[in-house]
């Protein structure tokens, strides 16, 4: 007997364009020329480490990979993060599903950042049409298109709206079941949508007029994976009837293993992880196991990668040292934890995520 559920097609969903924002991306973003802050000299010295830890790695052709929460979105840092893609010092960025959102809300409309508590007593939290619509059918088609989940936003940015096909075509790929399995599933999935929607063959406009400012377009303009790390029902997008598990999962899988083919080429280069207590260090591990795995049958070993975490939590520890006793306070700091079991070597810096980035970006300038 299965369990009752939710009909999330009975939620009203009101115009985004009617919901109180917090932030402005055009007062609130970072410019990356704009002077950086003065800093502790710990903290200073720690970025200059990584200035110089970035350099070597580039100039060996090493990958140079940032993991970062949805704050770095949030806090109007994309100018500075497309100036550092720009200048060949990223090579993979990797968010959870909050940072696409904000990413895409910040393109769209120029605005984003709800008032959680309020819309919550309001029944109203999440329950935005063009976020929810728009963002999932671009993962929707996506993800029958092959595409991962932060190309498929991104493309959707880039191209200012989406090519949707026809169900003559997907019909025609769903009968072919035997010979491509998945891209039967995934036409018969979007066969669905199309039908449930209304949907029709053609191209669907969908105006970015703050695309300048949104990391995923630039990430895909210039060849760059931006990989999305989402978790079921942590994001307003599972707020909308246009979400389809099987489809998200589709893209979602394809990211991971995105992330997991950066993570086999770390030798040699740097993984940053600021602001991510969660996402970052939980499928860096996984990454990392596998990737392993498959260089130990050939041979080789991943044990050469330098990882620098960035938070706001203060520690005494020197992570360098490797992992404290069980009786100090900064052993429950469980994403240095994690990392501090990853090999290589380690570096925890107390940081701001707007001061780190735009330090960093001086530094490599400089």
């Amino acid at each position: 007997m299965p369990y009752p559920k939710l009909n999330r097609h009975q939620v009203k969903m009101k115009p985004l364009a009617e919901r109180k924002n917090k932030k402005q991306i055009e007062r609130d973003h970072v410019a990356p020329d704009q002077p950086p802050p003065e800093l502790p000299a710990r903290a200073g010295k720690g970025i200059a480490r990584v200035a110089d830890r970035i350099r070597s790695a580039r100039a060996q052709n090493k990958p140079v990979m940032v993991a970062f929460g949805a704050h770095t979105i949030k806090n109007g840092l994309a100018p500075v993060l497309i100036r550092l893609m720009e200048n060949g010092w990223i090579t993979h960025l990797a968010t959870n599903g909050a940072g696409i959102i904000h990413d895409w809300e910040y393109a769209f409309q120029g605005a984003s950042s709800e008032d959680v508590a309020a819309y919550v007593k309001d029944g109203q939290f999440g329950n935005w049409e063009e976020t929810g619509f728009n963002l999932n059918l671009a993962l929707n088609i996506g993800a029958w298109e092959g595409k991962g989940y932060g190309e498929s936003i991104g493309a959707m940015i880039h191209q200012e709206g989406l090519n949707i096909p026809s169900l003559g075509e997907l019909e025609l790929q769903f009968r072919q079941v035997h010979e491509h399995p998945e891209q039967a599933a995934a036409a018969a999935d979007l066969i669905g949508i199309l039908r449930r929607f209304d949907l029709s063959r053609g191209r669907l406009q969908i105006l970015h007029p703050f695309k300048r400012f949104s990391v995923q377009e630039a990430a895909f303009r210039f060849g760059i994976p931006f990989t999305a790390h989402p978790m079921i029902g942590h994001d307003i997008l599972y707020n909308h009837p246009m979400n389809h598990g099987g489809l998200l999962g589709r893209a979602a899988v394809r990211d991971f293993l995105t992330f997991a083919e950066g993570v086999s080429r770390l030798d040699g280069g740097v993984y940053l992880s600021v602001g991510s207590a969660i996402m970052s260090p939980m499928i860096f591990e996984k990454s990392l196991s596998m990737a392993q795995n498959l260089a130990l049958q050939s041979g080789r070993r991943i044990e050469n990668h330098n990882l620098f975490v960035v938070d706001l939590a203060k520690t005494t520890w020197d992570w360098r040292r490797g992992e404290p006793p069980e009786e100090s306070p900064d052993y429950y700091l469980r994403y240095n934890k994690t990392f501090s079991r990853m090999g290589g070597t380690l570096e925890y810096l107390t940081c701001d995520n707007r001061d780190f980035f735009l330090t960093l970006c001086h530094g490599l300038k400089d």
